[in-house]
């Protein structure tokens, strides 16, 4: 079953780059952040997300940094973590609100278990984050919510996903889309692996198949189409109204216009993909009658006379008999004079 009602359903994730957004158009964090939902609603999106999460919950003292550090100059992750740990349950009830009033989905991704307590009270489908793949507990714990789970895969193996899915099937029957995702920032295009969705489809074909997007877009977005195109319904990918900032996801998100463009090629490609049974098309009917051939006849053929095969010949156009029922052609008696290069037709034999 579909968690939601349309595909390709396009998620951006703002995560926490309404923070860095706020700094440069001088407006506090939450203003930043329905800010960008707006954005992201007018250009088409499906749904935002965010990330929940207090940094000392989950990142330790040690923690080191795993990014680019020319994008991201933080050497610890309880360092950055500590900058972006910025709202509290009612922050985002507020935005869940704002979301509901814009007539956008709302989505969080918890990182831990107060969030997830919280965030049950308005929000209906959970995002399990690729860091968390391998953290059964929380895992069942979420799942124990009976809402919907979007489950990022990144740096896993098969059997790491299969104990995933099964530890949620153990306490729920909640809706599962299994994310394919790459965990590294950003992640290099030789890297993608987009054939791993259909991978995953082949193992998970109860489930929902989708992907998380870390790759720095590419003008034409044929990364995230290629996703759609190979299967995945639901398709996530930071979002940012600037690219060029330092700092956060910005770095490997897309922007009002490469949602744009995606939405372009997804019209595209639906435009071009067509029915699925094989049969002629309106448009190929000049075509099949005027280049197809038919019988015809290579010498005048006087009524009464056997038709034999030497008498025939094969032309265009294709409004008569077609060469593949000339043996219903052999050996029939002309029922009337059929002067040479005439196409036949059943009615003139007998």
């Amino acid at each position: 079953m579909k968690i939601f009602n349309k595909y390709p359903y396009l998620i951006a994730d703002i995560g926490v780059n309404f923070i860095d957004i706020a700094k440069k158009e001088n407006i506090s964090d939450m203003d930043a952040a329905k800010l960008m939902i707006d954005e992201a609603n007018a250009c088409g999106v499906d749904a935002v997300k965010f990330q929940c999460f207090k940094a000392e919950n989950f990142a330790s003292k040690n923690s080191p940094a795993y990014w680019d550090l020319s994008d991201e100059p933080a050497t610890s992750q309880l360092e950055l973590y500590k900058k972006y740990d910025k709202f509290d349950k009612e922050d985002f009830c507020e935005l869940a609100r704002y979301c509901q009033k814009a007539g956008i989905k709302f989505l969080v991704t918890p990182f831990d278990y107060d969030a997830v307590d919280y965030l049950n009270d308005f929000v209906d489908v959970f995002k399990i984050s690729s860091s968390d793949l391998v953290n059964i507990p929380f895992i069942k714990y979420v799942a124990e919510k009976n809402k919907s789970i979007l489950l990022s895969t990144g740096g896993s193996t098969l059997n790491e996903i299969k104990d995933a899915v099964r530890a949620i099937e153990e306490v729920s029957t909640v809706d599962i889309a299994i994310m394919h995702s790459i965990f590294s920032y950003p992640t290099s295009y030789e890297d993608a692996n987009l054939l791993m969705i259909k991978d995953l489809a082949e193992n998970f074909p109860e489930y929902e198949i989708g992907y998380s997007d870390h790759t720095k877009p590419d003008k034409d977005m044929i990364i995230l189409t290629t996703a759609y195109n190979y299967g995945a319904t639901i398709l996530e990918k930071h979002f940012t109204l600037d690219k060029s900032l330092k700092g956060g996801d910005h770095y490997h998100s897309m922007d009002p216009s490469d949602v744009v463009k995606f939405k372009s090629n997804v019209e595209f490609l639906s435009k071009i993909s067509g029915m699925k049974n094989k049969q002629p098309l309106i448009c190929e009917s000049s075509s099949r009658n005027g280049a197809r051939r038919s019988i015809v006849a290579v010498r005048d053929i006087n009524v009464g006379e056997v038709i034999s095969y030497e008498d025939l010949v094969f032309k265009r156009p294709g409004t008569g008999i077609y060469p593949s029922e000339v043996d219903r052609v052999v050996g029939k008696i002309a029922k009337v004079d059929i002067s040479e290069d005439t196409l036949l037709d059943f009615n003139m034999i007998k």
